[in-house]
């Protein structure tokens, strides 16, 4: 869907973990390691290691030639993101210097160019240290910030007259653009658009709605509307195109720009959060863009696939970017499957005293909307650092500049205190007022007077961490904690929803995580396997988006428990009804409607209280089978068993098995299971595992692995060395798992390469 060409720049870095100024010249000699992009500056361990370990000053260089078609045009680099200070050398020549690790920023480079076939090196000196003065930094932080380029480089090469910015807004079938060009130019100048549907497969185009208009200085509006045109909303994401070009005074495409975007329309007021005019409850959790070894550094596929864990396993519609714009290809992913996106500038709870801190937090809010406001998932911005004090001196310039930039859309401002000076349009609170007892959520008028918008955007967290190798009776607490929580919201019309912190445990400094640098707030774990916690949100989705959901909370092993109580027993699912079996006798049908506390969720948790004791004999009885059967519309859609482990076996599930190389590397994720003989996994199977790979791929971090609640993870990396391999071909490679006892386990993989515009 691009129109200049982008020249990618990913591969062929040299790296050094120390800067010197000698690297940003043509004749040094030094040593340095050779990577490919997305980097980090450190692998890290699992867990158990300082920020130290990332916090340094590093080098990336990179030699390239100049082409001759690249006479008389402007020669344009970009960097996607680079953690968190870079400066930009170029033939030893600095250009610019960026100071925000989460937004991209781009450099004209023409001038410092050599002439056409001459050698040129490129040097982006980055600064990691949490030291910097500019957000998110200057006291401690709930997160680990890594350091590294770690999103796309590319060139773009264009016209000395270009479209810097097409800017859509919609309004029924209606759209309205806003052209920039990079400088004034004469009425020479023609703007010509065409309007039509967005596809991710080939196809002719039909033209929806074309305009044609002359220029207004700089920046020109332009408006039509489109018949036919669909909705943008969760259920069918519609994505249309709009193609603008720049025509000369001969009719001559001079540059084209082509930006996709929704016909959709946002609303907050104190009734509730509406999409194209229909009331819609936000069901949401928050996300660190943060993996086990490399942080931030993962490539589009990886970025992806969080997007789609978090719609079609989670049953999310919507995910907060905590606390920093994340990757494009995140929320572009979360535009095609209708997430809705809640981002934010980069911060928590700091706010910085100097000049310097306070207008890069302004700069923060440019980059961030500029960046991100054709995207439709987008549908609230962050214009406070999270969980800080209220300064109106400064946001009353965030909200200001917020607005110029994008009045389309509400802004909000995530507080951790109440009756705060409310700037934005959305009261966005962290309510962790939940400690196991009373009312899952506190009344509004207890937060905010606000006749305005209202929304939980934290809860639970820190107030019950639980790990995925945690006691039963832990990992089934925290699902009851989060469906009280999901359940007095959707009981609540003063709440337009609510962002559950949060989706994926994460790396954090020591004074936040449970001692081992871990925040296990997550209802996953890093590797995005799943907790208890996270059946009851899959349980909330259609079958017809997640499938058929059923998850019993307990193993049924009497022994977990003090005095062999085992209690209540919660079934997730979507069904309307749970029916048990005990030793193949029929006992019991539990219903949703009927045998659930929580009465205002869509597919509520079943309570099953009385298996033990009426059923199921205590201890010295014999071996007991539970079967459970999840029952739709008077049918059986799924069904587990729950009895005495005769094995325990690894099971490896990857997401994909195609990896596609284009303009970086592809990486797939793997997890691993112990799994009995009736696929359920065994939490306290805590073995080791041993891996290797054959064929063009390596992996990330270590190659011996121990369960972690009967569960694990590995990253495989392509590795293609042959760059001749043409589209159309594939290579084999595998992943071998070894267990415990020596028994071996194999997930297959196709290795391919995409033909992109590359340096």
């Amino acid at each position: 869907m691009e129109d200049t060409c982008k020249i990618f720049m990913n591969r062929g870095w040299l790296f050094s973990s120390e800067f010197s100024m000698a690297m940003t010249e043509k004749n040094y000699e030094g040593e340095m390691e050779e990577v490919c992009l997305p980097h980090t500056v450190a692998v890290t361990p699992f867990n158990s290691f300082s920020s130290k370990v990332y916090e340094k000053v590093s080098a990336y260089r990179k030699t390239f030639a100049s082409q001759e078609t690249w006479a008389g045009k402007k020669i344009i680099l970009t960097v996607g993101a680079a953690a968190h200070k870079s400066d930009v050398f170029l033939n030893g020549k600095l250009l610019a210097s960026h100071c925000c690790g989460y937004t991209s920023f781009s450099v004209d480079i023409t001038d410092a160019l050599s002439p056409a076939g001459g050698e040129n090196v490129l040097c982006i000196r980055v600064d990691s240290r949490e030291c910097l003065d500019q957000p998110p930094f200057g006291f401690v932080i709930d997160y680990m910030t890594y350091g590294g380029i770690y999103r796309d480089v590319y060139l773009e090469v264009r016209n000395p007259v270009f479209i810097e910015d097409v800017f859509v807004t919609t309004k029924k079938n209606e759209f309205t653009s806003r052209v920039t060009l990079n400088k004034e130019s004469g009425s020479s100048y023609l703007i010509q658009q065409e309007l039509f549907e967005w596809s991710d497969e080939c196809g002719e185009e039909k033209i929806l709605a074309s305009v044609t208009c002359g220029l207004r200085g700089k920046t020109t509006l332009t408006s039509a509307s489109a018949a036919g045109v669909r909705q943008w909303n969760l259920e069918s994401p519609a994505l249309y195109c709009l193609r603008t070009s720049l025509l000369d005074s001969e009719g001559n495409e001079v540059d084209s720009k082509t930006v996709r975007f929704g016909f959709r329309e946002i609303r907050f007021d104190a009734s509730g959060f509406y999409l194209n005019g229909i009331k819609l409850k936000i069901r949401g959790l928050n996300r660190h863009q943060s993996w086990p070894y490399v942080g931030y550094a993962m490539p589009k596929n990886m970025q992806r696939e969080d997007a789609d864990i978090l719609k079609y396993e989670l049953a999310l519609n919507e995910v907060r970017t905590s606390h920093y714009p994340q990757s494009r290809h995140f929320v572009e992913r979360c535009d095609e499957i209708g997430l809705l996106v809640f981002t934010e500038i980069p911060g928590w709870q700091h706010i910085g005293k100097s000049p310097e801190w306070r207008e890069q937090a302004l700069g923060n809010v440019r980059d961030m909307v500029l960046q991100y406001r054709n995207n439709p998932s987008v549908f609230m911005w962050g214009v406070r650092i999270n969980e800080s004090q209220d300064d109106d001196e400064l946001y009353e310039k965030t909200n200001a500049l917020c607005k110029s930039l994008d009045p389309s859309r509400p802004r909000g401002g995530v507080r951790c205190i109440k009756k705060s000076h409310l700037l934005e349009d959305v009261y966005t609170y962290n309510d962790f007022s939940f400690a196991g007892e009373g009312l899952g959520v506190e009344r509004k008028k207890k937060i905010t007077d606000t006749k305005k918008g209202f929304m939980v955007t934290e809860y639970n967290g820190h107030m019950y961490p639980v790990k995925s190798f945690d006691t039963e009776r832990l990992r089934t607490e925290q699902a009851r904690r989060h469906a009280v929580v999901l359940d007095a919201v959707a009981a609540s019309d003063e709440h337009s929803g609510s962002s559950g912190w949060c989706a994926f445990d994460y790396n954090t400094h020591k004074d936040f995580g449970s001692g081992d640098y871990i925040c296990y707030h997550g209802v996953m774990d890093m590797f995005r396997n799943p907790k208890t916690a996270a059946y009851l949100y899959k349980s909330q989705g259609d079958a017809d988006l997640v499938g058929n959901v059923l998850e019993i909370s307990s193993s049924m092993d009497i022994g977990d428990y003090p005095a062999g109580n085992i209690g209540s027993v919660w079934a997730f699912t979507n069904a309307d009804s749970v029916r048990v079996s005990v030793n193949g006798t029929f006992v019991k049908e539990y219903f949703a409607k009927k045998d659930s506390p929580f009465k205002h969720l869509l597919h509520p948790p079943i309570l099953i209280d009385d298996l033990y004791g009426s059923y199921i004999k205590n201890w010295g009885s014999s071996s007991v089978d539970c079967k459970f059967e999840a029952v739709r519309d008077g049918q059986v859609v799924s069904s587990c068993t729950k009895a005495s482990s005769s094995d325990v076996f690894v099971k490896a599930v990857a997401r994909r098995t195609l990896l596609v190389e284009d303009e970086s590397y592809d990486i797939a994720s793997v997890n691993f299971f112990a799994c009995d003989q009736a696929g359920n996994v065994r939490p306290y199977c805590q073995e080791a595992i041993l891996l290797r790979t054959e064929g063009p791929v390596e992996l990330i971090g270590p190659c011996a692995l121990s369960l972690k609640g009967g569960m694990a993870g590995t990253y495989v990396r392509t590795c293609l060395s042959d760059k001749g391999l043409a589209p159309c071909e594939a290579k084999d490679a595998a992943l071998v798992i070894t267990d415990w006892l020596g028994r071996e386990a194999r997930v297959e993989f196709k290795i391919a390469r995409k033909c992109v515009s590359e340096l």
